[in-house]
């Protein structure tokens, strides 16, 4: 009976853990993380705060380090990306050099914003479960459009 038992166990246990792990998610490929960036940008540019969110995980964090702001979850980020209403100016959003690490799932882009005024940034970028887990942004203020504000470093 012990046999039967713990044979019973371990296979059990197998079809879990294998099923537990073709559930998950496999790592996504540079193509599909710069669509992914690219949706943020239709979101903002639509005023279309869920399309945007919905690239977020439901656990993630977005950031402006150190303590600028913070919005941990895709609710608090769809409310922060204007919510049911939208936002009440246009935004405009411009992506400048994405690069992904597949191996890491970690990518970065820099982007201009224009949001009543402008400002240029960089994001850093962790994708889990083919969602973002966490975005760490870093901005400038500028009156300077990108190639103005560039115009020391282009590349």
């Amino acid at each position: 009976m012990r046999q039967i038992f713990l044979l019973a166990f371990f296979f059990f246990g197998v079809l879990f853990t294998s099923t537990a792990q073709s559930s998950r998610q496999k790592p996504i490929t540079r193509a599909e993380f710069l669509r992914l960036m690219q949706t943020i940008a239709a979101g903002l540019n639509e005023n279309n705060g869920r399309k945007a969110a919905d690239c977020f995980a439901l656990d993630a964090i977005y950031s402006e380090p150190p303590n600028k702001q913070i919005y941990r979850g895709r609710d608090r980020i769809f409310e922060f990306f204007g919510g049911w209403k939208g936002r009440p100016k246009v935004t405009q959003m411009v992506w400048h050099h994405l690069a992904f690490d597949e191996q890491t799932q970690t990518g970065s882009g820099e982007f201009s914003l224009n949001y009543g005024s402008t400002t240029h940034g960089m994001v850093s970028i962790r994708i889990r479960d083919g969602l973002i887990g966490n975005w760490r942004e870093y901005s400038y203020q500028s009156a300077l459009d990108w190639n103005g504000f560039i115009l020391q470093n282009p590349f």
